[in-house]
């Protein structure tokens, strides 16, 4: 059967949270079972640092031996935010208080800049904060939840990105905390009516403009320079078949620029000011990075770039880059931990939707990513290996919905076309015979949105399957949205529709509105702390399906919230999961 699914959950990972201008790396292992802080030098030598639980980024403090790390609570999210000396063995509080929640941003000389819902529970606010002194100043406070915060070179003018009400679109606001009149507060760089998508935004050294990735009166994303004097956006690096993600360094010289080609991160090194190709970054494999990994991120001094790289057959890696030399220098190696890990072929189902598939078989598992504004990349998983290994076939599609194909295969499941996506199910298990697999041995498998789409699955199309794995999911849209926690509300309503105009709808693309179809056994998994999906979701369907004499297992984990941190958690969860639907697919 190869691979023991447990071996494959214990392989650690690593991730690059900063890099400084010596080439350390301000790194996390979960090695101990949880993400813990290490040091790692230039040549890989890793000096662990005291453990704090829940830690989820860290940076380093500019000009000192210190770092700010952003740590919550089981998998709550209500991130705090604690200052570190190193060589000393205490972390000290600069910002607690477990009510609210505290995002890590951008480091600036003696100073944070964090974003915080304080103020109402639902809109965030930027507040750059002195750590000699422990003054704020609050730079953002007209609402919305504020992703992007970048301050300019001279701390006059924040750029900050918000969410609209365009499904996965975003704004461009210019503050100036001294404006002239209250007016002149906050520009408008984009519309709030635009269906756009804009972040990772930078600026230039001078302030004379920013650098940022758009899909701006574009299909796909590419990266272009905004100049304050003139107000004109200039594509710099930009694709018609692909999305582009653009980092600028902090001294404006150099723009890394990862190209998304089905799922695969193709890495080049640019001009800051032109756009220019400088260099290709020879990645170790065909792989990924940046999210829902962690962005590569620069040295101050603009020389080194912390990337963490993940393939199929390498967990997670930390790799140095020297753009003097554009050298790779791996500081981890988690690909030696296991041999026998499977690569996917890259195939269109039907012609039609993006999959990786992994192993052969009569049997076969969708793999479903969560988002819906997500995708499934080229990169490792150790259930996907643990189901491989189990003897399935196991497809990791990327239905309508997902990212990294253009703008309007993204928008082309938001709001009343949420059971278009739905169908993509059905169009996959058409297509399965095509490999080899019996359509009666086909499971579903999902997180979150994911979750969702095995209940939609089940409820909406039961007599293709013979089996769904449900974690964190959403079992009715109308009580998810009522109850998801009030900064994410209008995130997803704009997603999913709006409950004082689309309740119809939300209802009629609910799972637990059709649980009395559902026939196929189910293994459910959820966090009690789960900010994001309520728990209550996945006890509603157990009730439901339990109730109909349909087989449903749910494990609640007390300690862990959207995403499962602990290795202990995982060993006494996932296995069974994988075992359940061997069962059914046997």
């Amino acid at each position: 059967m190869g691979l023991d699914v447990r071996r494959l959950l214990e392989l650690h990972t690593w991730r690059a949270f900063d890099v400084d201008d010596e080439g350390r790396v301000l790194a996390g292992s979960d090695e101990s079972g949880r993400v813990q802080l290490v040091e790692l030098a230039p040549d890989g030598t890793a000096t662990p640092l005291p453990h704090l639980t829940g830690v989820s980024n860290a940076k380093y403090v500019r000009g000192e031996r210190a770092v700010v790390v952003e740590h919550d609570s089981g998998g709550n999210e209500r991130g705090q935010l604690s200052l570190l000396r190193l060589g000393a063995s205490e972390f000290e509080p600069i910002v607690h208080d477990e009510r609210h929640i505290h995002r890590l941003g951008g480091m600036l000389d003696g100073r944070v800049v964090y974003a915080t819902n304080r103020r109402n529970k639902v809109d965030f606010d930027v507040v750059v904060r002195n750590l000699f002194s422990g003054a704020e100043e609050v730079v953002y406070d007209r609402g919305g939840y504020s992703a992007d915060a970048a301050l300019s070179p001279d701390s006059r003018y924040l750029a900050t990105t918000v969410g609209t009400d365009q499904a996965n679109s975003t704004q461009l606001l210019l503050v100036d905390t001294m404006p002239a009149t209250e007016a002149d507060q906050v520009v408008e760089l984009t519309g709030a009516d635009e269906p756009t998508n804009i972040g990772h935004v930078g600026w230039l050294p001078d302030g004379s403009g920013l650098i940022a990735t758009s899909n701006r009166d574009r299909e796909f994303k590419a990266v272009a320079r905004y100049d304050l004097a003139s107000g004109q956006w200039t594509w710099l690096v930009a694709s018609d078949q692909h999305d582009l993600i653009g980092w600028l360094s902090p001294d404006g010289q150099k723009l890394l620029v990862m190209t998304n080609v089905d799922g695969v991160a193709r890495l080049t090194v640019h001009e800051g000011p032109t756009g220019r190709q400088l260099d290709e970054i020879q990645l170790p494999a065909d792989g990924w990075t940046s999210y829902p990994l962690l962005d590569p991120v620069f040295s101050p001094n603009s020389r080194y770039v912390a990337v963490t790289f993940s393939s199929p057959t390498i967990p997670m890696d930390v790799l140095l880059v020297d753009l003097e030399s554009a050298k790779v220098t791996p500081l981890t190696d988690t690909g030696s931990q296991l041999a026998g890990m499977v690569e996917p072929t890259h195939v269109r189902a039907n012609g039609q939707i993006p999959c990786f598939v992994y192993g052969s078989g009569k049997s076969a598992v969708l793999f479903l990513h969560g988002g819906p504004e997500g995708q499934s990349q080229r990169r490792f998983d150790p259930l996907v290996q643990g189901l491989v290994a189990a003897g399935h076939v196991v497809v990791v599609p990327n239905i309508r919905g997902s990212i990294g194909y253009g703008k309007s295969y993204y928008s082309a499941d938001d709001r009343r076309r949420r059971l278009d996506s739905v169908q993509d199910l059905a169009v996959l298990h058409d297509w399965l015979p095509s490999i080899g697999v019996d359509p009666a041995k086909v499971a579903l498998w999902g997180r979150s949105y994911g979750g969702y789409l095995v209940l939609a699955g089940l409820a909406f199309l039961p007599e293709r399957w013979a089996a769904g794995v449900d974690i964190v999911g959403i079992s009715s849209l109308v009580t998810f949205l009522e109850n998801t926690s009030p900064y994410r509300r209008r995130l997803r309503e704009r997603e999913y529709g709006w409950l004082d105009s689309d309740r119809d709808f939300l209802e009629e693309a609910s799972p637990m509105n059709k649980v009395d179809q559902i026939r196929a056994p189910l293994f459910v998994v959820h966090g009690a702390n789960d900010p994001r999906v309520p728990l209550s979701e996945a006890e509603q369907l157990a009730e439901a399906v339990r109730r109909n004499g349909v087989e449903c297992e749910l494990v609640v984990h007390a300690d862990e919230g959207h995403q499962m941190a602990n290795l202990a958690n995982k060993l006494a969860t996932y296995p069974r999961a994988i075992e359940f639907v061997t069962r059914r697919l046997a």
